[in-house]
């Protein structure tokens, strides 16, 4: 079922690219965009992640804290944002629960028919672990509407 504006997220750990778990509920008393994307070294995630690191003020303004998501190895993902110099942590989210739980799983991949992908979403959570914005992108190659994001951070 969609999660939807309003109900409490659903908790999840997941372990970083440093190797670290990472509990949401742990992140009570912060806000927190969640980006789950499809895989790492793609065009489209490359992009989305690299605009988020080069405007990590705008988080950081608005006591967000950004978690990057996908279905990717956390040996993958480290060597991602070793590359790109990401600023956020990423999260693998190997054993697919969080998508899962958020409802943000591709049955079939529209590329290469890869099965248990991410589909590309955006969560604000506020301070309480309650979701105050939520969007799945209609195809991998949309991009969330940070703008959107950016208005629901300012306004908790």
């Amino acid at each position: 079922m969609a999660i939807a504006i309003g109900q409490a997220a659903p908790d999840f750990s997941l372990f970083d690219s440093e190797k670290n778990k990472v509990t949401l509920s742990e992140l009570k008393g912060k806000n927190v965009v969640l980006l789950f994307f499809p895989l790492a070294f793609t065009g489209v995630c490359t992009k989305e992640l690299c605009s988020v690191r080069d405007n990590i003020a705008a988080y950081n303004d608005t006591n967000a804290q950004v978690l990057g998501i996908s279905v990717d190895s956390l040996f993958v993902l480290d060597k991602f944002k070793q590359e790109q110099s990401l600023n956020f942590p990423l999260l693998s989210d190997f054993n697919k629960e969080a998508a899962k739980a958020f409802d943000v799983l591709y049955e079939v991949f529209p590329a290469f028919e890869m099965q248990g992908v991410s589909k590309r979403a955006a969560f604000v959570v506020d301070k309480e672990g309650v979701v105050k914005y939520a969007e799945i992108c209609a195809t991998p190659g949309d991009l969330p509407d940070f703008a959107a994001i950016q208005s629901t951070l300012q306004s908790i």
